[in-house]
């Protein structure tokens, strides 16, 4: 790896890092980065998945905040991204990538069509309960649990996806959600990683310059996440997510 090269993956963690926490989709910055300095794409893949761990735990501490009156809810919902993360990691080692490829980019589309239209659905559909009043159903559960699933695979718009889901379902400030969803896919990055880490090749140099990166890319992410407007923060999350979709269909 050449100077040149690892100063280009660096950047791409603190890009991605940053990413995360304020919408998601950090991956599309990291992984062809990547695979442009010459990695497979799986040990491309495995290796950024466990470089941007540090970024997930930055951004979850930096919304400790938004996040203390929910632990609850952390929780249960944890669980299923925990367990999701643990069938996807698995999924990737011993599948072929076709079935995913297909369904991603329609899980993303809804992801964003979910989040730009959310105060509207909330009131048309009269879903959304007082205040303070969330309640952790079946179908949430279930969401959570399959997009841990993609989180664990690929990742990709994990946090568009998330943000999306629980957007609609939970009566809480899109601030909130962010954080909650912060954790969320921290917990999917680190139970994928602990697979790889023991299972897959992983390149610990990538893992390193990415780490660092996405580290003091969390840190700053939640910074200006937290300082957004809701109507601001919804829409660099379609933005990014109209992006990822984009590209995920090239």
């Amino acid at each position: 790896m050449t100077l040149l090269e690892a100063l280009a993956i660096l950047a791409a963690g603190m890009a991605a890092g940053t990413i995360n926490v304020v919408v998601g989709s950090g991956t599309l910055v990291t992984f062809p980065v990547l695979l442009a300095v010459g990695y497979p794409p799986l040990v491309a893949n495995v290796s950024n998945t466990v470089g941007l761990v540090p970024g997930s735990v930055a951004g979850a501490v930096g919304y400790r905040r938004e996040l203390a009156a929910h632990r609850g809810l952390l929780l249960r919902m944890g669980t299923a991204s925990l367990t999701g993360g643990l069938v996807g990691a698995a999924l990737l080692l011993t599948l072929s990538p076709g079935a995913f490829e297909v369904i991603v980019p329609v899980l993303v589309a809804l992801a964003v069509v979910l989040v730009a239209g959310q105060p509207w659905l909330a009131r048309r559909l009269g879903t959304r309960a007082p205040r303070g009043r969330a309640h952790v159903g079946p179908f949430l559960l279930g969401a959570i649990f399959a997009t841990g699933v993609y989180g664990g695979y690929f990742g990709a718009a994990q946090g568009v996806i998330l943000l999306g889901v629980m957007g609609l379902a939970l009566p809480l400030e899109l601030q909130e959600i962010n954080g909650i969803k912060n954790v969320l896919a921290g917990l999917v990055n680190g139970v994928a990683a602990l697979v790889f880490v023991f299972a897959a090749d992983v390149s610990w140099q990538a893992v390193a310059l990415i780490a660092v990166g996405s580290a003091a890319g969390g840190a700053l992410g939640a910074r200006l996440a937290r300082r957004l407007p809701a109507p601001v923060l919804r829409a660099a999350v379609v933005v990014v997510g109209v992006v990822a979709l984009v590209l995920l269909l090239r």
